[in-house]
């Protein structure tokens, strides 16, 4: 398998790159880039590479730009300094996206997802066995007022940020406030189990009840337990993403 790692910063990519090469030994290539203009030209000169991880900031732009201009399609792993880049990241065509420092959890999770969305299966890693069992969440402390409750795993709905607050929506439409980011709940959900369709929703799959076409080649959703003017919309950059993910 062939990566290609966007980084401005020398130290931040080799660090990524051994990350990668501890976890997977199917990697049998990976390239670093620093700057959009090199990293354009090695596009349009060398085969796509199996995965991309980028950088959303660049010395010379920013990435979102570099994939528009080409029309790239393939899958992307974004990294992100701040959280108001990452929202962005969701608009985009994009396997995941890792606030940096990355660790050894983010990324592992981010191949994780790149093999479940693609069907592309791992061979002889390291961390095989520890990922075949790995075990994700499956209860949650949920906040009514001043009155705490347990919701299981598979009575929750979705997941909404809003405000700097996240709610936790379960299957008859009961809201509670929940202890954690999106992000953090992208790290100890099952990405087989919940997709997040946008920068401020995750549903689980079962919780969809049906799929329409939308306005600008755009998805919407149908949910469980959402008020009937709730809208859960998929970007037209995210949908192949979605379908791969439906499929897999």
């Amino acid at each position: 398998m062939k990566i290609l790692i966007l980084d401005r910063n020398a130290n931040s990519a080799k660090r990524t790159e051994q990350l990668i090469c501890e976890y997977d030994r199917d990697v049998n290539e990976i390239h670093r880039m620093d700057s959009i203009s090199l990293t354009s030209r090695w596009l349009m000169q060398n085969p796509a590479p199996d995965l991309i991880f980028s950088d959303i900031m660049l010395p010379d732009g920013y990435s979102f730009d570099l994939f528009r201009s080409l029309d790239y399609r393939g899958p992307v792993v974004f990294t992100a300094d701040h959280e108001k880049d990452a929202f962005r990241a969701f608009e985009q065509f994009t396997i995941d996206c890792i606030l940096k420092p990355v660790s050894e959890n983010t990324l592992v999770r981010a191949l994780q997802k790149f093999r479940w969305i693609t069907g592309k299966q791992m061979q002889d890693n390291i961390a095989g066995d520890q990922a075949a069992g790995h075990s994700f969440k499956n209860r949650f402390l949920g906040r009514i007022g001043q009155r705490l409750q347990f919701v299981e795993g598979e009575n929750v709905s979705f997941f909404h940020a809003r405000n700097k607050l996240v709610s936790l929506t379960d299957t008859r439409g009961v809201r509670y406030l929940v202890d954690y980011t999106l992000e953090k709940l992208e790290e100890v959900l099952d990405p087989r189990l919940f997709f997040r369709l946008n920068r401020s929703c995750i549903v689980r799959y079962s919780a969809m009840e049906y799929i329409r076409p939308y306005l600008n080649n755009r998805l919407e959703i149908k949910v469980t337990g959402a008020p009937e003017d709730d809208e859960f919309i998929i970007s037209r950059e995210r949908v192949a993403v979605f379908k791969a993910w439906a499929e897999s």
